[in-house]
């Protein structure tokens, strides 16, 4: 009996991307429980550098003495050096989130291995030598997870999303979510770069709002280095 051919491209793709981005996600909803640290919150930004919002977030992370973890692209971490150096200098970790924001589906091996290859090198190249890595969307396919073993990479997901990316999302509405989504111990996944158009400064305006109230509740905040 023949596959449909439509069948045997699903089923390759499925097995090549799906299969181990779900395996992926499953681990990290699993151990979420070991995670559980009273008080403590972790911010990550996913997509920057930017160089119109990135210095903002900055400017109010400094404000409130409040560190975080940037999954930069390399693509962007180029163009905007000074941000990276500033980044480092004041405290926050920054790991990687790919070269330039492909998703895993749609990268051959090849490609892939270009990918961190080409990637980690330009970090190295500003003095930046990641130890954890992000995917884009959460997907990773077999050679990506080949890549973060011999790179002795440490993959990390998130726990919290406000879908802060979103056109018809508002600042009172990522707030919102945060609020309502954040538990101790959870990795808090947002973003200072991409989305749709001005994202970021709602983002940026949510957390303006949101972190003085944290701080009051007596939340503290620690970059992905002090996770475990």
């Amino acid at each position: 009996m023949l596959i449909p051919l439509f069948l045997v491209g699903g089923l390759a793709i499925g097995s090549y991307a799906f299969l181990p981005s779900t395996w992926q996600k499953t681990r990290h909803r699993m151990g979420r429980r070991n995670r559980w640290r009273e008080g403590t919150l972790y911010l990550t930004f996913d997509d920057g550098p930017h160089p119109e919002y990135t210095p903002i977030l900055l400017d109010l992370l400094a404000s409130y003495h409040i560190p975080a973890t940037f999954f930069v692209v390399t693509e962007f971490a180029r163009k905007n050096p000074a941000l990276i150096q500033r980044m480092q200098a004041e405290g926050h970790l920054i790991g990687f989130h790919s070269a330039s924001h492909r998703s895993a589906y749609l990268m051959t091996p090849k490609q892939t291995r270009s990918d961190f290859s080409d990637g980690l090198e330009a970090l190295a190249q500003l003095g930046i030598s990641p130890q954890y890595f992000r995917p884009p969307w959460g997907v990773v396919n077999w050679a990506s997870l080949r890549q973060i073993r011999a790179r002795h990479l440490r993959l990390v997901l998130w726990d919290v999303m406000a879908q802060d990316w979103k056109r018809s999302m508002t600042p009172d509405e990522i707030a919102r979510r945060l609020r309502l989504r954040a538990y101790p111990g959870a990795v808090i996944c947002l973003h200072d770069g991409r989305g749709n158009a001005g994202a970021p400064g709602r983002t940026i305006q949510a957390l303006q709002t949101l972190l003085p109230q944290w701080l009051e509740q007596g939340l503290r905040f620690q970059t992905l280095d002090l996770y475990e």
